[in-house]
């Protein structure tokens, strides 16, 4: 028995699960960073896995409040955020920046 493939035009093929709805592009940086609140004296650790000028993807095991402050340093990089949380997954949480001034990402060359 032979079997024959019929190409499926594009406008019939499921659109995907996710689409992106990200306002920036997002760049991969995996880098430890540091947060504080109002409610926690000392900055906590937390690891940042993306960045953009709009928002961040974070990971932290300690229960992280819903406005903070983001610190990040190092490599050239020195970037401090305020934030909201948008959505949360585990230990991971994407986060929104919400300060009204616009802060320009110095990447490292």
């Amino acid at each position: 028995m032979a079997y024959t493939t019929t190409p499926v035009p594009v406008e019939k093929t499921k659109p995907p699960v996710f689409t992106e709805r990200r306002q920036a592009p997002r760049r991969v940086i995996n880098r430890v960073a540091q947060y504080c609140c109002e409610a926690v004296q000392f900055p906590r650790p937390c690891m940042v896995t993306n960045l953009s000028d709009s928002g961040a993807r974070l990971y932290s095991e300690s229960d992280m409040p819903e406005a903070f402050v983001l610190l990040i340093t190092g490599d050239g990089l020195k970037l401090r955020r305020e934030c909201r949380v948008v959505w949360r997954l585990g230990y991971e949480l994407g986060v929104e920046f919400v300060e009204s001034r616009e802060t320009r990402l110095d990447w490292p060359a």
